[in-house]
This record gives C-alpha cells, structure tokens and sequence, in this order.
C-alpha cells in the first residue's frame, strides 16, 4: 500500500515538474543605457568605438530599427518605460527637482513593470540611476515594485561619476574615498555594476527574475578610471579640452568635470558599458540562466552634448536628425536588441514600429500575468517569437515640457512635430516622411496640409493636462 501511494506521489510530482517547466517564464533583463545614440553602437554602424558586446546581443539576437524612448530626456521616458503610458499620459511629463535630493516622485497609485512582474513571483532588482522620486517619498524604488535597489537616486547627483554616496534601498552609502569631491577615487558605475552581477549570483533557476540595469553611461559628465580602456582611447582622436567645474571643496554636485582628452573619455565611456553587458552575459551563462533569459538592450533618449560631448563627431545619431531634447528622430529613436537563444530569431532586423511603453504589456505576458489599469502599450510578443498577430500601434506620441515645449506624433511612416507647443498650443506642425525622409530634412506641411491637421488634431487627443507639468497656458489657468 505504501509503495502504491508512492507511486502515486512521485506520478503527481513528475506531472507538475512537466508543467512547470513547460510553462516556465523567462528571467527578464533590461538593460538601459543614458544617452546613448542610436550611432552609438557598432550594430548600428558605429566605426569609432569598439562595442563587441552589445554586438554580439545583435548578433545572437533580433536588433530593432524602429524602437522609440519615451521621451527625450531621463525621467519622463523612464516613466513612460515604467508605467506603460506614453508621455502624453503618464505621471512623470519632465525633469523636475525637489529637495533635499531627487525628482518629482511617481505616485503610488502608478503601476510599475516591477509592481507587475513581482505581484506575478518574480524577484526585482535596479541598479544605476532612478530619478522618479526620492528616498522615504512614495516614488522610491523599494515602494514601486523593486526588491533591491543599489546607485545614484537622484539624477543631478549622477552627472557626478566620483559622487559622496550612493543608496541602497533606503540607506545612504557613504564613499569615503570621494568625500568633498576631493578624491577621484570610488568611480561609481563599477560599485553599482558590482552590486547588479550580485544579484544575478543570488538567483536560481526555481523563481523567475526582473533584472533593472539603468545605466548612467555615457551621460555626462565625460569621466573615466585612467585603466586600460581610456588608454586605449587616448591619442586616437583629434581633441579639443572642455574646462568644466572639477572636483574640489567648493565643486557643485551636479557639475561636470574638466576633461582633457573628451573624445577618448566618451568612446571609453561606451565601451565601459558594452565592458558591464558583457559581465552581465558571462554571470548569466556562468549561474545556467542564459538559455531562459530575456535580455534587452536600448537607451533612455538621443545623444547628449553636455560636458564636451561631441556627437556629431561619433555620428552618435546614426544619420538621423536632433539630439538629447529634440523630438526629432536623432533624439527618441533608440538603439535597440532582444536576446533569448531558442526563442528570439538570432542575426535577425525588425522593423516592427514601437516604443518603451510597451514593454509592461510585454512583459507581463511573458510573465502570465494582467495589467491592471489604463496603458497605451501594447504587447510585441508576436512579434519577438515569430508567433501569433501582432497589433500595431494606431499612432506613436511624445511631448517635452522645456525649451518652449515640443510635441511629436508618428502614425504610419507620417510623423509630425510641433515646436512652442506651451505658447501654442495647437499650432503649426512640421510634418515628415519617414519612408522618403528618415533624417527629417523636409517638411511637407505645406504641401500635404490636411495630413499635417490630422495629425496635430491627434497630438491634441494624446496629451491629457497635466497638474504637475503644465503644458500651455490653457492648463495653468
């Protein structure tokens, strides 16, 4: 009797172990570069650099050409990226600090990716910069889904590669080396690039994982460790010094520092994340994790030009026009991989059309879970493992709430831009084809006026006032 309910026993386990594993959800790797341009990389034509990492994620993977940021600068794309709304919806709309150290943070109402994945099982770690609220506020990491959290929280503070702390969680981690600014000797991204390949080591294969990497390579300013990969650099490139404010007593956090050699400390800044991916990948496959991990790769907005960057030397946005602020192609169209061996066609291009907020829809069906409440993404996992139909997006939308304000919409291979759009709202649009025009060097407004009314009615419909960031003078009435 004992040996049949034995039987019966290990029969019931081996079925449930069979349909454990043929349902099994994949680890999750987001990896998020600051400012980097679509040019950037190798697999997108870079011929300065040297990126054979983030290549190989190509290589081995499905590289995108027509991915979309949120927006054009750090936080709202961030939050477009975390919530699934596009700027014109979402909770975060701008850069906006508050005191004593951080950003606006998003309200505890907003559904995170992190809240998503970990409601469904997964363990959730971020490392590098958050910017969407700071510590004991309702927008801290800990509060928005994220188990672990180690780097910069507020974003000013990581223009600063040599800062005085770091947060773990809720806890200040002071660096000794570099208090005052004085000593240049705690280089920040290998702490938090540390702590991240730690926490890949505490993962097993038995509960799926949400690996958050938002980098803050190569956001200026343009610093490096005087290490091999910066002497590699140097003496490469004509060089043109950038007299910033240095590190010292009296040095502000958010400044940027001197750099003699700007040229060879950005291409060493690049090349120290593709350095970051590549450990990554190594730990991954090391730990027997690779096979069921999802990995992504792209960056938060265009290329900057802060701090003596120079990205029209690098050709940093891959021939399309606008940098970091713009809503032209240059400044929200991303470099862009997915990687899963098996699942993922591999040395494979896609010219699916879309945009960080759909990677909450993504994920969570990858995941086998719902979304609960309002988003505007929508789920391209027909279109990463070549199965099922994939829907397409009626329109793509952004705004930006500085320099007179900007909004963009594409719909199609139409895109449209309207400049001034807090003084007009409602105004003229610049309107572009995409298919004919990629680098936006020609408006055909004037010559397709009921297209460029279309599509300035939709940018109309997308945006939703916004309390916190106003967005024409209608709204701040």
């Amino acid at each position: 009797m004992k040996k049949c309910l034995l039987l019966i026993l290990l029969f019931v386990a081996s079925v449930a172990l069979a349909q454990k594993g043929s349902a099994k959800r994949p680890n999750i790797v987001l990896i998020l570069a600051d400012d980097l341009g679509y040019g950037d990389v190798g697999f997108n034509g870079q011929k300065l650099i040297r990126t054979p990492n983030i290549d190989r994620l190509a290589k081995e993977g499905t590289k995108f050409r027509q991915f979309y940021a949120g927006t054009s600068v750090c936080a709202p794309s961030r939050s477009s990226l975390l919530t699934g709304q596009h700027t014109g919806h979402t909770y975060i709309r701008g850069n906006k600090g508050v005191d004593p150290e951080g950003q606006q943070p998003i309200a505890d109402s907003v559904v995170t990716i992190a809240e998503v994945l970990k409601k469904a099982g997964y363990a959730t770690g971020a490392f590098g910069k958050w910017g969407l609220g700071p510590v004991g506020s309702e927008g801290e990491p800990n509060k928005q889904g994220f188990d672990q959290f180690y780097g910069y929280n507020c974003q000013s503070l990581a223009h600063r590669y040599y800062p005085n702390h770091l947060w773990n969680n809720d806890k200040k981690v002071i660096l000794e080396a570099n208090q005052n600014l004085l000593y240049n000797k705690e280089y920040a991204p290998d702490l938090i690039q540390k702590q991240a390949l730690e926490f890949v080591d505490a993962q097993n294969k038995e509960k799926p994982f949400f690996l958050f990497l938002p980098y803050i390579l190569p956001h200026a300013e343009l610093l490096v460790p005087e290490d091999s990969i910066f002497q590699y650099y140097k003496g490469k490139f004509a060089e043109k010094p950038y007299k910033g404010a240095d590190y010292g007593p009296d040095a502000k956090d958010g400044g940027y520092a001197s750099q003699e050699y700007p040229h060879a400390a950005f291409a060493a800044m690049v090349a120290r994340l593709d350095l970051y991916v590549g450990q990554v990948m190594t730990r991954l496959k090391e730990k027997g994790l690779d096979e069921n991990t999802l990995v992504i790769f792209t960056s938060d907005n265009g290329p900057h030009v802060e701090g003596g960057a120079d990205p029209t030397f690098f050709n940093s946005g891959g021939g399309f026009r606008g940098v970091k602020r713009d809503l032209y192609e240059g400044g929200i169209r991303e470099p862009f991989v997915a990687r899963w061996p098996g699942v993922i066609a591999s040395g494979k291009t896609n010219d699916h059309v879309g945009a960080f907020w759909d990677l909450l829809p993504t994920f969570a069906q990858l995941a086998q879970t719902k979304v609960t409440g309002s988003i505007d993404g929508v789920s391209f996992v027909p279109t990463l493992t070549g199965k099922g139909k994939q829907i397409q997006h009626n329109y793509l939308y952004w705004e930006f709430h500085e320099q007179g304000g900007r909004q963009a919409v594409r719909q199609g291979n139409l895109k449209a831009v309207r400049l001034k759009a807090a003084d007009q709202p409602g105004g003229p649009v610049e309107l572009y084809d995409l298919s004919k025009d990629p680098a936006e060097k020609t408006n055909i407004a004037g010559q397709h006026p009921d297209e460029a009314k279309k599509l300035g009615e939709l940018m109309n419909q997308a945006h939703v006032p916004s309390a916190l960031f106003p967005f024409g003078e209608n709204e701040k009435r």
